[in-house]
């Protein structure tokens, strides 16, 4: 298995080949380091050479690595969340990426013992395989989340389809940015909605180049 710093200077310059191309800041994007398919020592690795922010899509799985890494990094939950699973993270985690149902809201709400930082999912691909709110039901779910302090709304949050057509991507990962830009425009308090969480490894340059801000890397950072 390659080690992972060689692996992250490899993916820094493909972020800095991908920002040039795009006209782009290399420090504005973020790399969430997705730890879910590997032991907590690769984990560990992964923050020795550099990486700060750590993505779990399980609940068991986020805590077996927090129990031994405890707030080292930040820890962003970044699968499909179930209502009755948010007590056992909701105070390890600093970001969600898959906020997409009113029920959850409550309970992210009502167990959260700060404001957590919500992605809100979007599926925006239509793929019936993928969780999240059609784009056209977005802003109204948004504007529903005002009366729940404890949820700040800082960006959306996308899957692509596993595909190499470039065109599909990119009309994917832009329809995600003009959705984000329309929220961004509303100023509402407690969305600012200024990041983008789109982008893996198959597909992160192409995420950059339409405006993604956090990209969710696994098997090319970790390995499988």
């Amino acid at each position: 298995m390659r080690d992972v710093k060689e692996n992250l200077a490899f993916i820094q310059g493909q972020i800095a080949e991908a920002c040039e191309r795009s006209g782009r800041k290399p420090e504005d994007i973020h790399i969430v380091g997705v730890t879910k398919y590997v032991s907590v020592e690769r984990a560990a690795e992964a923050l020795e050479a550099g990486i700060r922010n750590l993505g779990e899509n399980r609940d068991d799985g986020l805590i077996s690595k927090w129990e031994v890494l405890k707030d080292k990094p930040l820890w962003h939950f970044i699968g499909t969340l179930q209502s009755r699973k948010v007590r056992n993270i909701i105070d390890k985690v600093e970001f969600i990426h898959s906020l997409d149902r009113l029920s959850l809201a409550k309970e992210i709400h009502k167990r959260a013992s700060k404001r957590v930082k919500c992605f809100i999912q979007v599926n925006v691909s239509g793929e019936e395989s993928k969780h999240g709110l059609q784009p056209e039901n977005t802003v109204e779910f948004i504007q529903q989340l005002e009366p729940f302090e404890n949820i700040e709304v800082v960006g959306l949050m996308t899957m692509a389809p596993y595909t190499d057509d470039e065109e599909a991507l990119r009309t994917c990962f832009r329809r995600l940015r003009n959705l984000k830009e329309e929220v961004e425009g509303m100023k509402l308090r407690h969305a600012p909605c200024h990041e983008l969480s789109m982008g893996m490894s198959n597909d992160f340059q192409i995420a950059i180049e339409e405006g993604a801000t956090f990209i969710r890397i696994g098997s090319a950072l970790v390995g499988e």
